[in-house]
């Protein structure tokens, strides 16, 4: 019996520690059902006048297989692919003990139906298909051997002992299937919420990517347009940043970069929006915020950075120019907004760096290069 666990049979792109984990993750609930198999099938052939050897073989299936398959697996070359093979022997032996049952019919159900849940949360319908071969197979070689031999007596009734034998599995295996199932699917929706931070996340400044952060400045620019709100737009530029690199190296450069980010995420408010735009350069959305607040937010945050040891190995202070752009309707879109509040970064570095401007509409110029 197996786990509820959402796998694609992709076997050539297993790693080792992948298919060591996958059986792992199927060991206890395949101890779980292989247990509670027992019971069921245990209940049919109390029934029967069956050989002591047939108690020996659901002795050997149930209780000491599921301790024999882990670490079969475990060593095995391929583990994914070794474990996959388990999970079908699993469904052979339940086709044979259908067969030694005589299609005894509650048994024979929930044998059936249980072993076609886990191939199913396993691998899908491809991998239940496979499974499925397996289980008549064996089938039809189970009866085929009973019919040469012994014969075959088919019994479809249940007495209420079989049937009592048979929900334990019938009940208590599939709630243990949808806790594993729950369990499973929160840690994805955990690992989607990560990987959406990260993707959305600049991996050196811990800061909104440029894409994203283009994004909500798009968002901002239609949302202040739709309702008549007023925002404001900030670019920040670290002055003298080539010279930093050259004199101290990338390393002490990435350490200045992360600590203006986070001196940018200790001032700004929650609902403020900061991103690195590229290099040494970041962006913030200001929303519900015009030209006089956030030139204040502006200068103090210009303060903190002049006054901060941004690199403590080396002792390095630096500081910062930042261009203030409001929201203006007259603009033609988000990319406008964002090249008027760079131009006024530009008019920052132009008159003499460390120091916030307000865009100024006379001085608009194209953009040059800064450092």
């Amino acid at each position: 019996m197996t786990e509820g666990v959402i796998e694609e049979i992709g076997l050539a792109q297993r790693t080792l520690d992948e298919g060591r984990r996958f059986a792992r993750r199927m060991y206890l609930p395949r101890v779980l059902g292989l247990a509670m198999g027992a019971i069921c099938i245990g209940g049919g052939l109390w029934q029967q006048d069956v050989h002591p050897a047939v108690w020996a073989a659901l002795i050997l299936n149930t209780l000491v297989w599921p301790h024999l398959a882990y670490p079969l697996a475990r060593r095995s070359r391929n583990p994914y692919r070794a474990e996959l093979r388990n999970l079908m022997v699993d469904s052979a032996s339940g086709g044979a003990w259908i067969v030694m049952l005589g299609f005894n019919l509650v048994p024979s159900a929930v044998l059936a139906s249980m072993l076609a849940m886990d191939k199913t949360s396993v691998g899908g319908l491809r991998f239940l298909g496979r499974c499925l071969g397996a289980q008549v197979a064996a089938v039809a070689i189970v009866a085929a051997i009973l019919a040469a031999t012994v014969g075959i007596e088919v019994r479809l009734e249940s007495s209420v002992a079989v049937v009592l034998a048979s929900l334990p599995l019938l009940m208590i295996y599939p709630i243990a299937v949808g806790i594993t199932a729950h369990r499973l699917a929160r840690r994805v929706r955990r690992q989607n919420v990560t990987l959406a931070a990260l993707s959305s996340t600049d991996g050196l400044s811990g800061l909104l990517n440029r894409m994203h952060w283009e994004k909500a400045v798009a968002g901002e620019f239609e949302r202040c347009r739709r309702g008549g709100q007023q925002s404001t737009l900030m670019m920040l530029d670290i002055d003298h940043f080539k010279a930093i690199n050259d004199s101290y190296g990338h390393p002490a450069g990435d350490e200045v970069i992360r600590r203006v980010a986070q001196i940018l995420r200790a001032t700004l408010r929650s609902h403020d929006l900061a991103g690195r735009y590229g290099g040494e350069e970041f962006g913030v959305v200001l929303p519900a915020t015009q030209a006089e607040g956030s030139k204040v937010i502006a200068e103090r945050i210009r303060r903190r950075v002049e006054s901060t040891v941004l690199d403590a190995r080396h002792g390095i202070r630096a500081t910062i120019s930042i261009g203030i752009a409001a929201f203006a309707p007259e603009d033609a879109d988000h990319v406008a907004w964002i090249a008027r509040a760079d131009r006024a970064l530009y008019q920052a570095k132009a008159g003499g760096r460390n120091r916030a401007l307000n865009h100024d509409p006379m001085e608009d110029q194209p953009s040059r290069s800064r450092s």
